[in-house]
Order: structure tokens, then C-alpha cells, then sequence
């Protein structure tokens, strides 16, 4: 139901209460059985199993297992259990990193009122907030956290912020009185209090309406709790990678396995042989690399002030096509701040941002200052003195406390050195006449500011207080207000507007003493016109430079708020996100769209404004159905929806509210927009790494394949046994492996358009590259196998393997020549895999300090199982000598020159 359709009595009798005494005890009592408390249901937390489950039911994770037990059953126990280690290690990296699950729903529950002003038996009460039911009337006063959402039915100067849940920049006065015939959007319904959101001004009562997951706020607990978490694009590729090579190893295993039966081989040397080709064919070391090089992205993002909660979330960034951005605390500072004023019929800019009253005041290039007797002095004594809001000084900055319009004058004046404290310690506050929504103005009496006599101060809307004036304020001195000075300040307030300002104005009154009858009609007339201030929360300065580079990446941003589509513009405008009025739409326009329409929208459209939630969420579906990779930020409950259906939801860590901070899967620890490109660059150097390492991992992968598989068909024993695959998977590979992941990016990574959502992992470039390197790794390795089997082994050695009775021990010397020919095939060719276009010496030898440290770790290791005794016996290894070396290490060069001659020729052509 639109309550805010219902007039004061239609609720009153549709609640069956009395908005003079609330309900009476035991009606509230019944009430609360029948709706059940207020407050919000938790989410159903991920438990350590279901968690194991995620991790456990990936296809390439699948795959180890059945390689895992094939070993098993071919009593290859050793490499049973290596592989097993491989994945419980990956999931407990992966568990560790990614933490907690999101608890938002919690969060929402946390920022509920913990306590509330209630009449029950036509007494005020003090009860908690989980105890209010519909019909309940509740008290409102400044700094109260509203409890539920409220029909008002009396409100007083009542102005309630509700930024973070609708986006609005402002306080919103509300009014009791008004009642609506059509359907409104959220901020717009003035006789409506939302649960959640702070009353900053006045004071006010209401019936409660909705309670729990009714009230607004749980609507959106609801949407977050049925929004479902989706794949990443890296999940879907590896994914898609994990497939392929589990379809490739169960070919070739079966060809394999056919092969060797038809040569008249054993059954269960050819199923040995198979599970063989199986370890060979899957990078046993790949998630738990991908891991690794994903966390240490996340330690590198967070010194560069993004905090990365889920892994996979790091690789996303990189492909984002689309940052969505609130505007209030996001693009802006959330601090209204005056910018503007007319004051002498000259217009003054004001520099400084923010509560910290520090800055500047210029009439064209001038900078001027305050006189007592001046015009300014007067003005800027007015903003200090008709004020209600506080400044207060910490270590790290300045709190405002009240209304940020007030907040924002009272900056205004210390600028030029006029404090609150000082100006009423000179001019002492006698009397007033509150603000009032309906006459827009507030009036402050003082003394001392005149001698002898008492002057009252006006601030209020600018047509109607410039309405009022007789006479103006002129360099200290009174004059009569001409039609032609009424018209210049008129269209000056028209011309702040149009900048999307806020405007007040300010006026005073000379009186011989205080006035008996203090009401508006009697005081507020005749009066001495002074000047305007105009205010805006302004831009963040350092958002305008990270617009431009996400513009030059190829990223289109986009600014979606509940402010008004004025404001909204205008910002948009000085940042570079809007160029024209035409880029800019209402929400309240997307809710007559079907979602075929709004996908077109959301192709030209830029600013979206005084959207709801609902909205919010609607133009990231409509974005993601287009296809592109989507970042949405934000930092007030009214994003969270939204933020958890984007690809990647970002939140404010300073000024942003739990819900959002605990939905997101990236914040930024400063609130910096710019940051958000930062980790945008750092996510799409780690993908060009992860391709890196992939290539050089399957390039091995694919080469141990053809080099098994063409020395069955060759009708060869066996060049690497299991044990010796997984070593080099797991182990020798691992170390370069990690190295590449931690490659500089290339300096032009930020200037490339963002890569195609659907592209494979593996595309052309890299699949030839694989290509390339897999037949130089077969031929290397299959050659000097060949050889050493010549030299070294038994003579008649083919006949002897056709009928079964060659002695392993004697093809030790053989298998330790392939498998180090193998190993330092890798080891050389991981310095040409560091870029697919530069060669290794354009790059620098030493520039990757970690892949020279990578290499020698992997080349003592291989250097412990060929020489250590005992362990060439696990290993099937032999002590090298001289002589094998000479014939290891020309072939060993043989990939590492290919693909740096390929890198050439493509440049050539």
C-alpha cells in the first residue's frame, strides 16, 4: 500500500489507532504476535562444508581426484597422495583468503534503532525498536534514528536525512499535512519517515505503517537475500579450460590405452600408461598458482587503498567495461560547501571544500577580506548567527553536526574568521522565529550588533525572502532596493540555480528594541536585502583525472543517484561523465520501460537520477544483458542491491554504511574514486600475468602429452613416469609460474580497450604461442630421449620393450636425460613467456628479479632428485654426468630461441 496516498484519519481508521494516544498495551501485545517483531531476518551463512563443496566441485579440481585415484588403483600411491595435498592445499588457500561470508543482512539489522519513542496508553514510553507494530505512534526529535516507516501525522521544522537510503544530498524537510493522488518515487514522499534514516532537524510524530522486512529498508534486505552470487568471467574461463582438458585427457588417455592393447602390451602397464598421460595432461599446479598470484594481487591492492574480499574478484576489475557510480560520498565529498555568493551586487567565488573553514574569497582575480562595517561582515555574520548546527574540531578534521546547509554557512563564515561562538558571544540571541516549510525562512533576534538597538537576521528561499526586502545592503551603507536591483539578484539566484546551487538568502531588520508580538507577518517585511550564498556538494577534485583515464581504458562511468537530475548533471558535466542534457534520464522514467527498453537506455545514458533501489538494480541488469563487465559503487544501503548484482560491487570503507561494505567485494579504504581505476589496472596486469603463466604451464602440459603419446605410437618405453610429471607440475613449474604472476605490467596496459567478456583464456595469439613452444618442448625432449636411449640403453632395446621384458632400472639414465631436458626447457623458455610481444632482451635479462630467483629454486631442486641418493630411487632418477649434459642443453635451448624468433617475425609482418 502507498501510505502516503492516506490522509492522517484513513490511516488512524485503517490501523484502528488514535494519533493523540498511539494503541493501548495489550492491542500492541496481540499486534506484535500477529506481525512478529521489527526487525530483519539474517541470511541463511555458508557453513565450512558448503563452503569445501564450492571448492571441491571444480571441474579441474574433479579431474585431480580421478587422477588421484586411478594412481590409487595402479598402487602409484605417492602420487596419489601428492595430488590430494595439491587440492585440499588450493581450498584451504582459498577459504582463508576470501574470509567470512557476506553477512548484509546482518549489517541491515545492525543499523536499525535500537530504541523508540512510543505512546502506549496515551503515555510516551521508551521501548525497544523490535517492539513497535503498525499503528504504533512514535515520537521524533533531532538526532533520532527513525524506527520503522512512519505515516507523519505532526511535524515541526521536521528535515530528515536520507542519503544513504535514497542518495539525496541534503536533509529532506518533511510535512504532516501533505497528502499525495499519485504514485511518488521514495524521496519525494514529504509525509513519510523511513526506517533507519536520522531525523537532523525538528521534531515530529508519526504512525508506523510497516514494520520488519515491510519497511523500505527491508525490502532491500529481502532483494539482497535473493539476489544470488554469480561466476566471476575468470570462474566461467577456468571453468571452460577445466572442461576442455578434462574432455582432452579422457581422448587421449582411451586412444592411449586402445593403442598399447592393439601393440599387444599389458592391460595394466597400458592403464598405468594412461594415468600417466592423465597427470601430464592436467597443470596439477594451476588453482593453487591462480590462488597464489590472486592473493598477492589483493596485498598489492591493498597498499594501494582497495580492499579486495573474494579472490576471484581481483581478475574481474580488469575487465570492467562499465564503472556505475553513486554520486553523494562517491563522485562528491559529502559536505555541502558554499561556492557562490552575492554580496555589493558583485559576485564572490570561495575557495576551500568541505567543513574545514579554510579558504578563500575573490571578486574576479581580486581577493578581498572582511571588514567590520562592511557589507560582507554583515553578510557572513547572518550565516553564522540564524544557525543551528555545530563545528567541531578533531585531530583528523572537522564534524558538522546538524544540518549540512547550516554546517556549510558556518564554514562559510570561518573562512574570514567569524565563529558561531564568537558572533553570538558579541550579539547574543534573544529571540527567534523557527524555520517553517511552509514560509521557508527563519528569523534570529540579536543584540549589540546595532548600538542601542536590536536587529533580527533572515536567511530563507531567495524569491520569497527577496520578496520581502525594501531596501539593500550596499558597501556598509543602506539604500532603496530598485525593480532593476530586485531583477539583477533575481536573475543571479536564477543563474546559481541553473549550476545546480543551492541558494539562500540572507536580510535583516532594524528594531528600537524587541518587538512584543514576535510572529512572521509582523517581522519578516521591510526588509534590508544583504547577499546569496550558493552551495553544492562538490566534486571530489582527484575524481575529474580518474574520469579521464577510465574514458582512455575504454571504460564508459556512469553516475546513478537519488539526488535531483539538476544536480546530478551539473556534476556530471564538471567531471566529464555527461557531456549534454540528453544523456541524463529520471528513474521514475525506467519504471513504465520493459527491460528490452531499458537495455537500449542504458546504451546512451550516462546520469541517472532520483532513482530508487529498484532502479539502481534494473540499470546493472540491463547493462550485464548487454554484455558488459560491470563495477557498481556506492556507499549508503540504497546501493547494496545493486552492488551485489554487479560483476563487481565497490564500497566507500570511510563514509560507507556496513550493509554496503559487507556486500561489496571490493572497498576502498579512502573513498577515493580514483582508486577504483588503480585496481582496475592492477586487475588487468594480474589477468595478462595469469595468461602468461597458463601459456607456460599448458605449453609443458601439451608437450608432455605429444612427447608420451608419440613414444607409444613410436612404440617407445615410456619417456616420464608419473611420479617424475607430477614433480615437474606441481614443483619445477610452480616456482616461474608464481614469477610470471608477478610481472610488471606493460606501460600501455591503461590505454587498451577492455577485452571482450567472452574471451577465452587460451585466444589465437596464446594458442598459437602454445602451439609453437609445445611441438620445440616435443621435438627437444623426444630427440634427446631418443639418443639417450641409443647410447645408453640395452642394445636391442625396442624388441625388448615389444615383449614386455625391459628392465626399468636400465632406462633410468634415458627418462633423468628427457625429464631434465624437460625441466630446463621450461626453466629457459619462462623468460621468453614474460610478453608475447617484446623479446627478453628488450624487456632486460634481470628486470624480473622473482622469475631469476623462480629458476634457481627449480633448478636445485631438480639438481636435489637426480644427485640426492634415496630419492632417485622415488624419482626413477640417475646421476647425471658430463657427457649428459653436452647432449641436455642444446636441445633444452631449443623453445627458448623459437619464441624469441616468433616474437620477431609477427613484428615483421
Amino acid at each position: 500500500m502507498n501510505w502516503y496516498n492516506q490522509k492522517p484519519d484513513e490511516i488512524e481508521n485503517k490501523l484502528d489507532t488514535n494519533r493523540k494516544s498511539g494503541l493501548t498495551s495489550s492491542k500492541a501485545q496481540s499486534l506484535l504476535q500477529e506481525h512478529g517483531p521489527n526487525a530483519l531476518k539474517e541470511g541463511e551463512k555458508k557453513g565450512l562444508g558448503e563452503k569445501l563443496k564450492e571448492q571441491f566441485l571444480d571441474p579441474m579440481i574433479i579431474i585431480l581426484f580421478i587422477a588421484a585415484i586411478l594412481s590409487a588403483v595402479v598402487s602409484e600411491w605417492s602420487d596419489a597422495v601428492i595430488i590430494i595435498a595439491i587440492v585440499i592445499l588450493n581450498a584451504a588457500l582459498s577459504i582463508y583468503q576470501e574470509g567470512k561470508a557476506e553477512e548484509a543482512i546482518a549489517a541491515l539489522k545492525k543499523m536499525a534503532s535500537p530504541s523508540a519513542k512510543v505512546y502506549r496508553d496515551g503515555e510516551l514510553k521508551h521501548i525497544s525498536s523490535e517492539e513497535l507494530v503498525p499503528g504504533d505512534l512514535v515520537e521524533l526529535e533531532t538526532g533520532d534514528i527513525v524506527p520503522a516507516d512512519l505515516r507523519l501525522v505532526d511535524s515541526v521544522n521536521l528535515k530528515i536525512e536520507e542519503a544513504s537510503l535514497t542518495g539525496e544530498s541534503v536533509p529532506v524537510e518533511k510535512n504532516a499535512d501533505l497528502t499525495y493522488d499519485q504514485d511518488m518515487g521514495l524521496g519525494d514522499t514529504a509525509n513519510m519517515a523511513y526506517s533507519s534514516t536520522i531525523v537532523s532537524y525538528g521534531r515530529g510524530k508519526g504512525i508506523v505503517v510497516e514494520t520488519g522486512e515491510h519497511t523500505e529498508i527491508g525490502k532491500i534486505a529481502t532483494k539482497l537475500a535473493t539476489t544470488e552470487d554469480e561466476q566471476t568471467p575468470l570462474q566461467r574461463k577456468l571453468a571452460q579450460l577445466s572442461k576442455v582438458l578434462g574432455i582432452l585427457t579422457v581422448g587421449v588417455c582411451i586412444v592411449v590405452l586402445v593403442v598399447g592393447v592393439i601393440y599387444g602390451h599389458e592391460f595394466l602397464n597400458m592403464v598405468l600408461t594412461s594415468v600417466s598421460l592423465a597427470v601430464a595432461a592436467i597443470p596439477e599446479g594451476l588453482p593453487a598458482i591462480v590462488t597464489i598470484v590472486l592473493s598477492l594481487g589483493m596485498s598489492r591492492m591493498a597498499d594501494r587503498h582497495a580492499i579486495v574480499k573474494k579472490l576471484l574478484a581481483v581478475e574481474t576489475l580488469g575487465t570492467t567495461t562499465f564503472i556505475c557510480s553513486d554520486k553523494t560520498g562517491t563522485l562528491t565529498q559529502n559536505e555541502m560547501t558554499v561556492v557562490k555568493a552575492l554580496v555589493d551586487n558583485e559576485e564572490i567565488n570561495i575557495t576551500g571544500t568541505g567543513y574545514a573553514p579554510e579558504g578563500e574569497f575573490f571578486v574576479g582575480e581580486n581577493k578581498i577580506g572582511v571588514e567590520n562595517e562592511g557589507s560582507l561582515y554583515t553578510f557572513l555574520n547572518i550565516c553564522a548567527l540564524t544557525n543551528d548546527a555545530k563545528l567541531k574540531k578533531h585531530a583528523d578534521g572537522y564534524e558538522m553536526i546538524g544540518d549540512p546547509t547550516e554546517g556549510s554557512l558556518l564554514t562559510l563564515a570561518g573562512k574570514l574568521g567569524i565563529t558561531k561562538e564568537m558572533a553570538n558571544e558579541d550579539y547574543e540571541r534573544i529571540a527567534e522565529i523557527p524555520f517553517d516549510s511552509g514560509r521557508k525562512m527563519m528569523t534570529t533576534f540579536h543584540n549589540r550588533f546595532i548600538p542601542e538597538k536590536v536587529v533580527s537576521f533572515t536567511k530563507g528561499a531567495p524569491d520569497i525572502v527577496i520578496d520581502r526586502c525594501t531596501k539593500i545592503l550596499i558597501n556598509g551603507k543602506i539604500e532603496e532596493l530598485t525593480e532593476d536591483m530586485r531583477k539583477n539578484i533575481l536573475d543571479k539566484n536564477t543563474e546559481f540555480a541553473r549550476q545546480a546551487l543551492r541558494v539562500l538568502s540572507f536580510a535583516f531588520r532594524i528594531h528600537d528594541s524587541l518587538p512584543s508580538e514576535i510572529t512572521s507577518e509582523n517581522i519578516e517585511k521591510d526588509l534590508i536585502f544583504v547577499g546569496l550564498a550558493g552551495m553544492i556538494d562538490p566534486a571530489r577534485p582527484e575524481v575529474k583525472v580518474a574520469i579521464k583515464e577510465c574514458k582512455s581504458a575504454g571504460i564508459v562511468p556512469v553516475m546513478i543517484t537519488g539526488d535531483y537530475l539538476e544536480t546530478a548533471l551539473a556534476i556530471a558535466k564538471e567531471l566529464g561523465i555527461a557531456e549534454d542534457d540528453s544523456q541524463a534520464i529520471m528513474g521514475k522514467e525506467l519504471n513504465n520501460m520493459s527491460e528490452e527498453e531499458i537495455r537500449e537506455v542504458v546504451k546512451t545514458k550516462r546520469v541517472f537520477a532520483r532513482v530508487s533501489p529498484e532502479n539502481k538494480v534494473q540499470i546493472v541488469s540491463a547493462l550485464k544483458q548487454n554484455g558488459e563487465i560491470t563495477a557498481m559503487t556506492g556507499d549508503g544501503v540504497n546501493d547494496a542491491p545493486a552492488i551485489k548484482k554487479a560483476d563487481i560491487g565497490v564500497a566507500m570503507g570511510i563514509t560507507g554504511t556496513d550493509v554496503t561494505k559487507n556486500t561489496a567485494e571490493v572497498i576502498l579504504t579512502d573513498d577515493n574514486f580514483a582508486t577504483i581505476v588503480h585496481a582496475v589496472e592492477e586487475g588487468r596486469i594480474i589477468y595478462s600475468n595469469i595468461k602468461k603463466f597458463v601459456c607456460f604451464l599448458l605449453s609443458c602440459n601439451v608437450g608432455e602429452i605429444l612427447v608420451i603419446f608419440l613414444a607409444i605410437i613410436f612404440n617407445w618405453p615410456v619417456p616420464l613416469v608419473p611420479i617424475q610429471l607430477l614433480w615437474l607440475n606441481l614443483v619445477t613449474d610452480s616456482f616461474p609460474a608464481l614469477a610470471l604472476g608477478v610481472e610488471h605490467g606493460e606501460k600501455d596496459i591503461m590505454e587498451k580497450e577492455p577485452r571482450d567478456p567472452n574471451e577465452p583464456i587460451i585466444d589465437k595469439q596464446l594458442t598459437v604461442s602454445i602451439v609453437l613452444q609445445s611441438l620445440a618442448i616435443t621435438v627437444a625432449v623426444l630427440a634427446s630421449y631418443f639418443l639417450a636411449l641409443k647410447n645408453y640403453a640395452p642394445a636391442g632395446w625396442q624388441e625388448l620393450h615389444a615383449a614386455g621384458t625391459l628392465n626399468p632400472v636400465e632406462l633410468r639414465e634415458p627418462r633423468s636425460i628427457a625429464f631434465t631436458t624437460l625441466i630446463l626447457c621450461e626453466l629457459l623458455r619462462s623468460f621468453s613467456v614474460r610478453s608475447t610481444d617484446y623479446t627478453l632482451w628488450e624487456l632486460g635479462p634481470a628486470s624480473n628479479k622473482r622469475l631469476l630467483q623462480g629458476v634457481g629454486v627449480s633448478l636445485l631442486l631438480t639438481l636435489i632428485v637426480v644427485y640426492i641418493p634415496g630419492l632417485n630411487d622415488l624419482f626413477e632418477t640417475f646421476p647425471l654426468g658430463l657427457r649428459d649434459w653436452v647432449l641436455i642443453i642444446p636441445f633444452s635451448l631449443l623453445p627458448f630461441v623459437i619464441g624469441e624468433a616468433w616474437k620477431v617475425i609477427k613484428r615483421k609482418k
